[in-house]
């Protein structure tokens, strides 16, 4: 950048970097994250502070983390590393490596994720460096589990637990605890499958006021997966609601999508009449389009539509189906759901389903 470039866009320094940063947080966590990104990217223009770039890039990461967005949480992460060795600070570089672990553990790349845990297990020795051991044996137990070696993920995790009683980090706790219920999952022990996030969401009441609410909506998804697999449906649907209902308040999409794979799991179980029939009429669709049987064909078409519309997977102010297209949905205190921007132009009338429903003969 030249003399003159500098000129219009002057370096920040490190109270300035330190207030920016503090800035985005606060809109981060009132979920303006579109306004937060926007001066994290500005701080990391701008700032001539390595200590303070190093920060935002650890905001960035966790930002893009909970958006879904593994391939720039790579990029952060590269960034990260690059800070901290022009730095040469082993504790920020320890961090780096973790966050790149994580990196790579959400892009399923798990040979790497338990290389780079090596590595920061490795170059312990500081106080801080240590303080993270817990968290770098959780992202190497997670991908031991994505390898499928059961024996070492259990060993990990058991490490991530005894560092976070020996820290009372009351935090990676409640992560491992709902990683442990997640492995007892897969290995088909499903009382231990439900302990394990019962603990975590007895943390969450217990300790997580100052949380982020991400905790809460973990605990109650993994408690979920636990009822489903014990048999114990409305359990399975409460705990799953509320974690959807989180999950839509914050934007955090790859949860959604998990939230929205139980449900489907807990109907299948349920064995729903409904979703039943929604994929009778969609084959029988399919048949008659083929043979060219057109009234047939409108038939079942509308009573597809027809079970669509019971299901509710529809917003409905604007009718279009819900999750077709890329645009973000809001929960209501009632767990009915509508697109925000829908939300936005009712202002302040309450849930139209809702009104809709107290107004029909009964319910008056």
């Amino acid at each position: 950048m030249n003399i003159f470039m500098r000129r219009l866009a002057p370096e920040m320094g490190q109270d300035q970097t330190k207030q920016q940063i503090e800035k985005g947080l606060r809109l981060y966590q009132s979920n303006q994250t579109d306004k937060a990104l926007h001066v994290w990217t500005k701080v990391l223009e701008k700032t001539s502070d390595p200590g303070g770039k190093f920060r935002v890039l650890g905001c960035l990461i966790t930002a893009h983390s909970e958006m879904g967005k593994y391939k720039d949480m790579l990029k952060y992460a590269l960034d990260q590393i690059d800070t901290a060795r022009e730095m040469e600070d082993p504790d920020y570089l320890t961090e780096g490596y973790l966050n790149l672990a994580r990196s790579n553990e959400k892009l399923c790349d798990f040979q790497k994720t338990v290389s780079y845990c090596k590595t920061c297990l490795n170059m312990q020795g500081t106080t801080v460096s240590l303080q993270l051991n817990g968290q770098v044996c959780l992202s190497m137990g997670n991908a031991f589990l994505g390898l499928s070696v059961f024996q070492k993920a259990l060993e990990s995790y058991e490490k991530a637990l005894r560092y976070a009683h020996n820290n009372d980090d009351k935090m990676l706790e409640c992560r491992v605890c709902c990683s442990l219920g997640n492995i007892y999952v897969h290995l088909k022990d499903y009382e231990k499958a439900l302990f394990f996030p019962c603990k975590a969401a007895e943390l969450v009441n217990d300790y997580g006021k100052g949380w982020s609410l991400k905790y809460r909506a973990m605990s109650q998804y993994h408690m979920s997966v636990a009822y489903r697999k014990l048999e114990r449906l409305p359990d399975a649907m409460e705990c799953c609601e509320e974690s959807m209902k989180i999950a839509l308040q914050h934007s955090d999409r790859p949860l959604q999508a998990l939230c929205l794979l139980n449900f489907a799991d807990i109907h299948r179980c349920r064995r729903d009449a409904d979703l039943c029939s929604l994929k009778v009429h969609c084959l029988s669709e399919g048949i008659h389009r083929t043979r060219g049987q057109q009234e047939e064909l409108r038939e079942q078409v509308v009573k597809f539509l027809q079970c669509v519309e019971e299901l509710e997977l529809y917003c409905g102010m604007c009718g279009e189906s819900i999750g077709d297209r890329d645009q973000k949905l809001q929960a209501l205190p009632c767990s009915h759901i509508f697109h925000l921007k829908c939300l936005q132009t009712n202002g302040t009338k309450g849930c139209p389903k809702c009104f809709k429903s107290s107004m029909k003969p009964g319910f008056v």
